[in-house]
């Protein structure tokens, strides 16, 4: 006989949650969801308080991401859930597996106008992958049971469950939940065979790595790959570290030499978007390996499109059998490239400039965090330097806004990133528009004792925007921002503790004092606002 559980819509729901592997809670206050609160209370089950609704969000997407399982943002209703959508929807851009649940008007006095009544689902769903009002208390486990299922299966991406007032108060008696169980997903071996002969027969083959080959736990398999067909690798999002640095098939810096020369580019866990040129590489084919056959390009025909489980998939490829070209001299030529590209980058990072450029900040960091450090990108301009100059040496370690590019997110991912790993550095590499966004998070930051290093790199300009505004027309308007703002002074009287740093020479004791604070820590570094990031337009 079925064990049986009893208890309110938030006992029915954590026992769901907790079956599917979620660990902890992230939220903002509401008394529509209460019960929720409740049944993590009195059973021990972690919840974290933030002071925005978009940081719960992106705190569940930082554990989610991290860790590959799914993670929880309570949400309450109307502009609780309204608040938290641009979390979901960068969530669904990067393929995170995150449940919100989120609180509901009653259902018996629907339109009455009950305080914070709005239908949500027209909202939310055109950004999450299963998207449901739950009208019963003992329909919720079914409903979580199938939101999870969802999130898990890729492609993966966030759910969202309404649970109306009665529902989540009232009490119910059901079977105990089970968690999902995701299948994986076999491809087409014909498509499989066919990538792995057009790779044998390659003079010039790239590979270009992406996040869901993190996401989907096929890092060793295209190690493997790489190795046994001697392939270069570069990577994006959070396929960076995929291979380290040191790795004699890695390569960060010569993408423009490897794309303008390859004759083959095999693109795996990664859309063929506005980062890799929209997959135009001129004359050479693509192979464009995804997770699930959603995700195949339709505006451009690769030669194949594989399309499966990518551990399945690229363990395959490995073995295949048969002559292979030998890509000796193509390596050499651009690891000729990648090295005069690591010399200048080497002069710009030891740069002794006042005011200080922002490669300068990289090249300190570059010297105090750890390999398993966790960088949480959160900015435009000066975290596209970050993405030039750091060099994650492993994989999931590397946090940013992705394709959607959504500001915001760095103390949401802060406090996931601290929660998932409570011993490592974690820094976050903020522009000083995005400390608009997030930085009275801070203090749910000090107040729940996750201790976290900021770095803004404050220029006191818009630098994506300004620089190529002046460029088109000749002036700029609504880019600019005060200059110099303390903002080591707001994280100071939030509790945590900071400082400004106006000379290169101040840069590394101020990051040292900062690695060692145990509080959330801001240094802020005063940058050149003339030193843009070099491209023209981020409009693309």
């Amino acid at each position: 006989m079925a064990e049986r559980i009893e208890g309110h819509g938030g006992d029915l729901a954590l026992a769901a949650l907790r079956a599917g592997g979620v660990r902890e809670m992230f939220t903002l206050s509401g008394g529509h969801v209460f019960p929720l609160y409740d049944a993590a209370h009195r059973a021990g089950f972690p919840l974290y308080d933030v002071r925005h609704e978009q940081s719960a969000v992106f705190a569940a997407e930082a554990v989610a991401k991290l860790q590959r399982r799914p993670s929880l943002a309570v949400l309450t209703a109307g502009p609780g859930v309204t608040n938290g959508i641009s979390g979901l929807t960068s969530a669904y851009f990067n393929a995170s597996p995150v449940v919100v649940l989120g609180g509901r008007a009653p259902a018996f006095r629907w339109g009455s106008g009950s305080l914070q009544e709005i239908d949500h689902l027209p909202l939310v769903a055109p950004v999450t992958k299963h998207a449901e009002t739950v009208l019963r208390p003992d329909d919720i486990p079914r409903a979580v049971g199938a939101a999870l299922t969802a999130a898990l299966t890729p492609h993966r991406g966030p759910v969202f469950l309404d649970l109306p007032l009665e529902a989540v108060f009232s009490v119910a008696d059901v079977d105990a939940p089970v968690g999902p169980v995701i299948t994986p997903v076999a491809p087409d071996p014909e498509h499989v065979t066919q990538a792995a002969r057009l790779l044998a027969a390659a003079a010039r083959p790239v590979i270009i790595a992406g996040s869901d080959v993190y996401a989907g736990d096929a890092v060793a398999a295209l190690r493997e790959v790489a190795e046994a067909y001697g392939v270069p690798v570069f990577t994006n999002g959070m396929g960076r570290g995929a291979l380290p640095p040191g790795h004699p098939l890695a390569f960060a810096k010569a993408r423009r030499v490897a794309f303008a020369g390859a004759d083959l580019v095999v693109v795996i866990g990664t859309p063929l978007d506005f980062r890799l040129g929209f997959g135009d590489f001129g004359d050479a084919q693509v192979v464009h390996i995804v997770d699930a056959p959603a995700q195949r390009a339709q505006h451009v025909q690769p030669a194949v499109s594989p399309a499966g489980d990518l551990r399945l998939i690229l363990t395959d490829i490995a073995g295949h059998g048969g002559d292979r070209v030998d890509h000796t001299d193509w390596i050499a030529q651009l690891r000729v490239a990648e090295d005069a590209a690591r010399a200048r980058d080497a002069a710009e990072m030891a740069a002794e400039t006042d005011p200080i450029r922002p490669a300068r900040v990289y090249g300190e960091l570059r010297r105090v965090l750890a390999a398993d450090a966790i960088t949480i990108g959160d900015g435009g301009d000066f975290v596209s330097y970050a993405g030039r100059y750091l060099e994650p040496a492993q994989p999931g370690t590397w946090l940013d806004p992705g394709p959607y590019g959504c500001l915001g997110t760095g103390m949401g991912y802060a406090m996931g990133a601290r929660v998932t790993h409570p011993d490592r550095q974690i820094c976050v590499l903020m522009g000083d528009g995005a400390a608009g966004f997030s930085l009275m998070d801070v203090e749910s930051l000090v107040r729940q004792k996750l201790p976290v290093v900021i770095v803004v790199g404050n220029n006191g300009i818009w630098g994506l925007e300004k620089h190529p505004m002046q460029a088109m027309y000749g002036y700029d308007v609504a880019a600019d921002l005060q200059p110099e703002l303390r903002y080591d002074d707001v994280v100071t009287a939030l509790g945590g503790a900071g400082e400004t740093v106006a000379k290169s020479a101040d840069l590394a004791p101020a990051l040292g004092r900062a690695f060692d604070s145990g509080v959330p820590y801001l240094v802020n570094v005063l940058t050149d606002p003339a030193d843009a990031y070099p491209r023209s337009s981020n409009l693309a």
